[in-house]
């Protein structure tokens, strides 16, 4: 049975015909970074995923960025298994020292650094986002496979969770009032506290809202730009000749490879960000400076 993307994407392919060319180009693209009901196994066929009763108004059907974020949290689990099987030898080696090596980087460098004697707290949660958000991201890279964090409900789920921990951090040093009295700096003027009151407020939800879209828009562009530089040889297929798709080949396929390469990088990059913002913001409620 056709989902609504489904009959959309052949609606669109309609018009692209009816234009000159074989296919919608940006349907083409599109297509590929929206969430799906199946996995897409080659063009026009797909593995459905189960579809589930609504409830509340909440779709709870299984979709492929809910499927991808399973099979990270599966890889999760896997890898810890695989590094705890020799947790009793004195020297770490293979994937325990590498993770090791991640896992104090994470602690020393990231936690501790940004919020201080209390960090040790935080660290499960902070380990947790930045290896949860890096396999989500890796496995976008993998043909056939779709990455989750390039959705924005996944990445406000992620961001929503940062608010609760960054909220919790303060709240539990200081308690209710405290909490909300260190968001007015000292020694200010009565007629501006209401207005900083009131603007740091607004800030607490601006932090997770800018990690939130930080994330999505850059695992989204890098996909968005692969995608563009693969599309464009079938375009000039289509608008000039076979000939003209044949000599773009190379010079896309090029473009597409360097662009992947860099994905890896961004895919790191980005996991690190998230986590080391989190934590610094983690740090500004728990230890606020005056």
């Amino acid at each position: 049975m056709l989902t609504e993307t489904t009959q959309e994407a052949a609606q669109g392919a309609e018009h692209a015909a009816e234009g000159g060319l074989s296919f919608n180009p940006g349907e083409s693209i599109v297509g590929h970074i929206l969430d799906h009901d199946s996995f897409e196994i080659m063009h026009g066929v797909g593995l459905p995923l189960p579809e589930l009763p609504t409830i509340a108004g909440v779709d709870l059907s299984i979709t492929k960025h809910i499927s991808m974020m399973w099979i990270a949290g599966i890889v999760m689990a896997f890898i810890a298994w695989r590094a705890l099987r020799n947790i009793k030898q004195d020297v770490p080696s293979g994937l325990r020292n590498a993770l090791e090596v991640v896992i104090l980087f994470i602690r020393d460098d990231v936690a501790r650094k940004s919020i201080g004697p209390t960090a040790d707290r935080y660290v499960p949660y902070l380990l947790s986002t930045f290896f949860f958000i890096l396999l989500c991201n890796l496995l976008g890279l993998v043909p056939g496979m779709a990455t989750a964090t390039g959705n924005i409900s996944v990445t406000a789920g992620l961001a929503l969770m940062a608010f609760v921990v960054i909220q919790f951090a303060g709240l539990r040093e200081y308690g209710v009032i405290q909490h909300f009295k260190n968001l007015i700096p000292h020694g200010l003027p009565a007629w501006m506290i209401p207005l900083m009151f009131a603007l740091e407020i607004l800030s607490m939800f601006i932090k997770p809202f800018a990690l939130c879209v930080r994330l999505f828009a850059n695992m989204m562009a890098g996909h968005v730009v692969i995608l563009a530089f693969v599309t464009l040889i079938f375009i000039l297929g289509d608008v000039f000749s076979p000939t003209a798709a044949w000599i773009a080949s190379p010079v896309s396929v090029g473009f597409v490879l360097f662009v992947h390469f860099l994905e890896l990088l961004v895919a790191t990059v980005q996991a690190y960000i998230f986590t080391m913002l989190t934590a610094t913001f983690i740090g500004m409620s728990a230890h606020p400076a005056h």
